[in-house]
């Protein structure tokens, strides 16, 4: 069976290990593989990987041994499914591994718009703090959280984890959901409008839909509280940026803090590169160590379950 990888290194630069793989077929390893090249990679293999490369249903015409998609992530929206499912083609993703990771940078980009740490850090070892007549001081201004409302949007169990912190450090906590947890206890369901009127802090935690593309632009800004902030750990086309970038500038929004944008890697021209009181990273919610090995070992475990006839972690087209 050949199996081959197309993105290996977005997940593991080399830090984990491929080695059950080899177990289980013929594998062939791409660090990186761009869109012109990832048919010819893919070839006449039975088995694809993929993170972020996307799969045409045309890519699949061309690829006629083709039997089964494994994508490395939790979002499928890199493979045509409709395709995949016209054509007998498995397709699985890893529904669950970076639920900690990503609630825990959430709260590290809501706590950095808080205290600031990293610009306080800069001021004292360029020499403020040596300099200052006061034995404190504060470049920015420092927010405490406690009684601050968080409205969490995508209330699943990233959403979730997110909001039992939210509610830990004393924030009133708002949940935005079609699917409502009769179970949990930290939240209060809401409308999206109830949402946008009531949230300090509004946090995204959703898949990105035909539906909510741009749900947060300038309409919807219009309605949210003035001094908002912003949080994104989802997907990037939620918001659009240059709406975004104009209400940080007019300060509707005070601050944002994002590790999405509309296209990854990023673009030179991407409109909040510069904007004020926005913080970015560079998709690294999922990205411990802790959350890759999960990763892997899930990923490499649909292989094995797909080749044992029984596969899991299917998406249905």
């Amino acid at each position: 069976m050949k199996i081959v990888i197309l993105d290996g290194y977005n997940k593991n630069p080399g830090d984990l290990s491929w080695e059950p793989l080899n177990q289980l077929g013929t594998v062939t390893l791409y660090d990186h593989t761009s869109p012109d090249q990832a048919l010819d990679r893919m070839g006449d293999a039975e088995i694809v990987l993929t993170n972020k490369v996307k799969i045409t249903g045309e890519m699949m015409e061309a690829c006629p041994k083709l039997q089964y998609i494994g994508i490395t992530a939790t979002g499928y929206d890199v493979v045509d499914l409709a395709a995949a499912k016209q054509r007998g083609i498995v397709v699985t993703n890893v529904p669950v591994y970076g639920t900690q990771s990503v609630a825990q940078h959430t709260i590290a980009l809501l706590l950095e718009l808080s205290n600031q740490v990293g610009r306080h850090n800069a001021s004292v070892q360029q020499g403020d703090w040596c300099r200052s007549k006061d034995f404190c001081y504060w470049v920015s201004p420092i927010t405490e959280l406690a009684g601050k409302t968080m409205a969490i949007v995508g209330y699943g169990k990233i959403g979730r984890a997110t909001g039992q912190i939210a509610q830990a450090l004393g924030m009133r906590v708002l949940a935005v959901d079609n699917w409502q947890d009769p179970d949990q206890t930290e939240a209060t369901y809401v409308t999206w409008e109830e949402a946008l009127a009531q949230a300090d802090v509004l946090s995204f935690h959703c898949g990105l839909t035909a539906q909510n593309r741009g749900m947060v632009c300038s309409e919807s800004i219009e309605k949210m509280k003035d001094g908002v902030w912003i949080l994104n750990t989802a997907r990037g086309g939620l918001i659009v940026e240059q709406d975004l970038r104009q209400a940080l500038e007019t300060g509707k929004v005070g601050a944002a803090a994002l590790d999405v944008v509309s296209a990854e890697p990023m673009k030179g021209d991407n409109p909040l590169l510069g904007a004020p009181n926005c913080i970015l990273t560079p998709h690294i919610g999922g990205c411990s160590r802790q959350a890759r090995e999960r990763l892997l070992a899930v990923a490499m475990e649909n292989v094995a379950a797909f080749l044992k006839g029984n596969p899991i972690h299917v998406i249905e087209g």
